[in-house]
């Protein structure tokens, strides 16, 4: 007996989301745990690897998935960071309390411009780096970091004279 195409059931798949919200943070449903993890700002490849593993998650299961409650675990996991090793936080032994945290999101953005902020105003040598728009780091500048300079370094084409 020949089928119409039209009348074909196609087969119960699993109802996905297409956006998930953890942690303040949008993130698409077709990711996979372990990689949309690491969409929300503070959390690393290592961070979310260690998350999937405390929690019981399978990383390559897709976000769009997890349940509610299962959403909820990883935030309030990631909020409490007592299970979190010391090595794995993101500030470690801060500077004002002298406590071990793992920011994320806003939180981590607003304490690395006071960071910076703290520096300029002490004049340090980071913060004087930081106030002339050069790398902090030691990198060289001879041949990078022009990109807003309008000097150049090099031989100067002669004019020719008419």
């Amino acid at each position: 007996m020949v089928e119409n195409i039209h009348q074909r059931q196609k087969p119960a798949e699993k109802y996905e989301e297409r956006l998930v919200r953890i942690l303040s943070k949008d993130i698409e449903g077709k990711l996979n745990v372990y990689v949309g993890l690491t969409k929300i700002k503070g959390i690393s490849w290592s961070m979310s690897n260690a998350l999937c593993k405390l929690l019981n998650l399978d990383k390559k299961r897709k976000i769009g998935s997890l349940s509610k409650e299962e959403i909820d675990k990883i935030s309030e996991f990631v909020k409490k960071s007592n299970k979190i090793p010391t090595y794995m936080m993101n500030r470690r032994f801060d500077f004002e309390t002298g406590e071990n945290k793992h920011l994320i999101g806003t939180d981590l953005e607003l304490q690395k411009e006071f960071d910076i902020g703290r520096l300029k105003k002490i004049k340090s040598y980071r913060g004087v780096r930081h106030v002339v728009g050069l790398p902090v780091r030691g990198q060289r500048t001879k041949s990078h970091f022009r990109k807003n300079k309008k000097k150049s370094v090099g031989i100067k084409k002669k004019i020719k004279k008419e």
